[in-house]
């Protein structure tokens, strides 16, 4: 048997070696290649990378042409996988490779797809303030389980990974791909380390870049609260209206109110801006899908054919 663990890279000089050794070292009966694939880092990943695969046929380098996100790296990366299962974990060392076993353990019980959970998340405030804004909008979303944490370290079956890649259009979601594929979901608790080396690529501007991607790719429900919220804001217009009628006509001498007036505007107008920028944005995925926007591009690969 044959595990495939999948690593997207960006800018991790300084700590993707030691994650490699660590799978390496890792005391898992089973053949083991490693997929690794450089997110056009600013640094010398791609060099670091490309000389284990160049020395390591197990091993296996993509790089990148232009920086297309983690997700991206990860479809890639799946696409060239060879093995009955596959791992997803990051190249910092916080998620702990030499914990797969625990993940092996729970799979081999039946399921399709088991997540790594922490107890104690070793990530900034600011990260772990946009993990719980993230899994509560993927609960509303895309329907994941309320018990279930989906984080960046799990193992999925083959035939799972093989569903997702036929996802072609751009802006991939992990998360959304794999709950569309199964609901046959376990996870279980592993440690999770402080960062050694450099910091998150993930920015505030970046994590709502990749929220936005994924919901409008995997669900209509934002479309939906527009709907809803125009209403409401259309239903509190017509009873403001109602009120002003029925106000003058019991107090004619009330002036009518300049202050109110532009304030309704000014609500109803946002309301209407809002309802449309998400229209505009589901129409961009479209626009964006039919010119075959890519979800990378490969620029060199070593180790595959």
């Amino acid at each position: 048997m044959k595990i495939s663990f999948v690593i997207p890279c960006y800018n991790s000089e300084k700590t993707i070696q030691k994650v490699v050794q660590e799978i390496s070292e890792s005391n898992i009966p089973y053949e083991k290649e490693i997929i690794l694939i450089n997110d056009c880092s600013s640094d010398a990943t791609w060099d670091v990378i490309s000389e284990m695969a160049k020395s390591n046929q197990n091993i296996k380098a993509i790089n990148f042409s232009k920086n297309f996100g983690q997700h991206s790296a990860l479809m890639a990366g799946y696409r060239e996988t060879t093995g009955e299962y596959v791992v997803s974990l990051d190249d910092d060392g916080q998620t702990p490779a030499n914990e797969t076993y625990k993940l092996l353990e729970e799979i081999e019980k039946g399921y399709d797809v088991v997540y790594a959970s922490y107890s104690n998340k070793k990530h900034s405030v600011f990260r772990n303030i946009g993990t719980g804004i993230n899994n509560m909008m993927c609960r509303w979303l895309i329907g994941k389980p309320k018990k279930l944490e989906m984080t960046s370290f799990f193992i999925a079956k083959k035939y799972i990974i093989d569903e997702i890649t036929k996802y072609k259009n751009p802006y991939a979601y992990i998360p959304g791909l794999v709950l569309r594929s199964t609901k046959n979901i376990s996870s279980v608790p592993v440690e999770h380390r402080s960062r050694e080396v450099g910091r998150s690529g993930y920015s505030f501007r970046k994590l709502v870049a990749l929220w936005v991607n994924g919901f409008t790719a995997f669900s209509i429900k934002p479309l939906r609260l527009a709907t809803l919220f125009g209403l409401i804001i259309a239903s509190g217009g017509f009873v403001y209206f109602i009120y002003t009628i029925i106000h003058k006509i019991l107090n004619p001498n009330t002036p009518m109110g300049w202050t109110s007036t532009i304030s309704i505007m000014l609500i109803i107008g946002g309301s209407i801006l809002f309802v449309l920028g998400m229209i505009g944005e589901y129409l961009g995925r479209v626009y964006l899908s039919l010119n075959k926007e890519p979800q990378y591009v490969v620029k060199d690969k070593i180790n595959i054919d």
